[in-house]
């Protein structure tokens, strides 16, 4: 079996998809399938550094949806399976026909269609989700991440499409470390060991309820003595003024971008991943604090519930009260070992092996199949 995968454009700094399209390449190389990698090179967009942002964004698009089509018609007649890797990039499914697609989530698509996701979308963003969403509907099989976004891709594609299930495998080899390891590679964040920490992390996008976090964390330090760590782009002015009107303020420890390597030792060293998200994709950070034997607090929205199952302790968004009083459950040491326990019994769901399977399964049933590029 010969399949080519498309990846992303490295310039827009996809990690999770860039990991995505890394996982499954190596996976099916492993199984024994032959698989080349290509994807969209920055050849204007190097041209044009000086430009405003508006202006490089369309250039991007030159290189995305222009001079790559090129690459894709040569490399095409060379595959039995085309698959792209990200359904962001569904447009190319109107130059590929019979191709596969992994749809992660419908939040841009719901978004620029009116619904709330959290992901406005301007004038050209709104042609761009449906140039996508009509890619999803041209492509012989789209596999989802979650039942949550196969029922978003239903519903917001009108009609029944070829469109199963495949949890994602996990894409980073965390592990719990011991305290030693976890204090050498947190020794620049001397204030995280005065006392417990919560643990949040995620971008400053609205959809992953920062604020909530802050409030939930206020309402369980009336009665625990612990602080709260947001791991991922820097909390805001707005952010940092909640914090002082709670009250919460010098509880407040800010770790911008951490590596891998300190995002590890984050999880391993955490009282809890706190998670209130109004809405996901899918949700990595709740299986990497699993990884780490970190029990997680999460919200019931989109995806989660589905990727915690009943390993986490998990409340209705507004149930900010429940979530707190979470946290204080875990001070119980039995308690929490019965969520670790959980957690990592959950993760099994979630080997990279398992995913392999999957997908060469689907992609056996497509070639044993007649379909627009091979009747």
């Amino acid at each position: 079996m010969k399949v080519l995968l498309v990846a992303n454009y490295r310039p827009d700094e996809q990690q999770s998809m860039l990991r995505f399209a890394a996982l499954l390449a190596s996976g099916l190389k492993q199984a024994g399938v032959q698989v080349r990698v290509v994807a969209p090179e920055p050849r204007l967009l190097p041209l044009f550094k000086a430009t405003p942002a508006p202006v490089r964004k369309w250039v991007a698009y030159l290189d995305k949806f222009v001079l790559f089509t090129g690459t894709l018609w040569t490399q095409r007649p060379w595959a039995d399976i085309v698959h792209i890797c990200d359904h962001s990039n569904a447009i190319y499914a109107h130059f590929l026909p019979g191709a596969s697609v992994t749809c992660h989530d419908l939040l841009a698509v719901r978004g620029a269609l009116g619904e709330d996701t959290d992901c406005p979308a301007t004038l050209t963003g709104k042609l761009l989700q449906r140039l996508i969403l009509s890619g999803l509907r041209r492509s012989r099989l789209v596999i989802c991440d979650s039942t949550h976004t196969q029922g978003d891709l239903q519903r917001l594609a009108g009609r029944q499409l070829d469109a199963p299930v495949v949890l994602l495998g996990l894409n980073r080899p965390y592990r719990p470390l011991p305290p030693d390891e976890i204090q050498a590679r947190l020794a620049a964040l001397p204030d995280l060991w005065t006392r417990p920490y919560l643990l949040h992390v995620g971008s400053a996008l609205a959809r992953k309820n920062r604020e909530g976090v802050l409030r939930i964390f206020a309402l369980a330090h009336r009665h625990w003595d612990g602080q709260v760590v947001l791991a991922g782009e820097p909390a805001g002015p707005a952010l940092r003024e909640l914090a002082q009107q709670l009250g919460i303020a010098h509880r407040l420890i800010e770790v911008p971008s951490p590596d891998d390597e300190r995002l590890e030792a984050l999880y391993s060293g955490a009282h809890a991943l706190l998670f209130p998200s109004r809405f996901e994709g899918f949700g990595w950070p709740p299986l990497e604090a699993q990884q780490c034997h970190c029990p997680v607090i999460c919200s019931d929205t989109t995806s989660l519930p589905e990727v915690v199952a009943n390993s986490a302790l998990v409340f209705s968004l507004d149930d900010e009260q429940g979530m707190a009083s979470a946290i204080l459950r875990l001070t119980d040491p039995h308690e929490r070992s019965i969520w670790i326990a959980r957690g990592r019994q959950n993760i099994e769901r979630f080997r990279p092996e398992r995913m392999i399977d999957e997908y060469l399964g689907h992609y056996r049933r497509l070639l044993a199949t007649p379909g627009p590029d091979r009747a």
